[in-house]
């Protein structure tokens, strides 16, 4: 069986300013502004949440990360290089890569050939058999379904698949999309296992998600964001008391 060691390359452990800078940043759609002077920090090794109700420009902001979105004005840095101009395979050969909403598999083709798409770059294709059995080792029932096509899958499977194939990539920055919507609570509690033991490699992890008792218990620190701004950042504890969060989210008084 592939060690945590093994498959993360021996970087565990390994020390770098940051995994990724996003400062400044601005993104519009028509005249909406998605992403309004948006600046965020995600160091090496860390997790960090990121909340906010639907439109604040949460999925915006990975997806810009992972450059799929190209934005009008700022820059996006990987450990100090700038990537805001680059195309979107070179954010992907830096070592990110991107878990969406909704998992977005292709469900005619099977488990195996989805993971296999996680590792087109020759760098992880050389790693392929290895970075699998790691896979099935972070999500066991993922095993026995290999041959099975992805859409006869159920949703919890499905979402192991597609977290499963972002991993084949061996990111440094792992970036998800609301990975519990949708879920059974127990199917949860598996997905946040799964991300504690991918961030124990050394993979950073920039998490989306609107179960925020869940996100700030594994996060180390996290941002608020309202209508394309930071409304507020910190530990998990300076984030869960802030008004806005506490008033709008949990239902509570300031």
């Amino acid at each position: 069986m592939t060690s945590v060691k093994e498959w993360s390359g021996g970087r565990t452990g390994q020390v770098a300013p940051a995994a990724v800078v996003a400062d400044d940043l601005r993104l519009s759609y028509g005249t909406h502004a998605a992403l309004d002077g948006l600046s965020l920090t995600v160091g090496a090794g860390e997790i960090v949440g990121l909340l906010g109700p639907n439109g604040a420009g949460k999925t915006t902001l990975i997806n810009a990360i992972a450059g799929m979105r190209a934005v009008r004005s700022g820059r996006i840095a990987m450990d100090g290089r700038d990537m805001t101009t680059r195309p979107p395979h070179c954010y992907c050969a830096e070592g990110i890569a991107i878990v969406p909403e909704g998992r977005r598999l292709f469900t005619r083709m099977s488990v195996r050939e989805n993971l296999e798409m996680g590792s087109y770059l020759p760098a992880a294709r050389r790693e392929r058999e290895r970075s699998l059995e790691y896979v099935c080792s972070v999500f066991p029932a993922v095993r026995d379904k290999l041959p099975a096509a992805a859409g006869s899958l159920s949703g919890g499977q499905q979402q192991m698949v597609a977290i499963g194939r972002a991993l084949m990539a061996k990111p440094r920055l792992l970036l998800l999309d609301e990975p519990s919507l949708g879920l059974s609570p127990m199917m949860v509690e598996v997905m946040f296992r799964a991300i504690r033991e991918v961030n124990g490699t050394g993979t950073a992890v920039l998490l989306v998600e609107q179960n925020v008792a869940m996100a700030l218990d594994i996060a180390r620190r996290a941002y608020l964001l309202e209508e394309g701004r930071i409304a507020a950042h910190g530990t998990p504890e300076t984030v869960f008391n802030h008004p806005d969060l506490r008033r709008a989210y949990l239902g509570l008084a300031g």
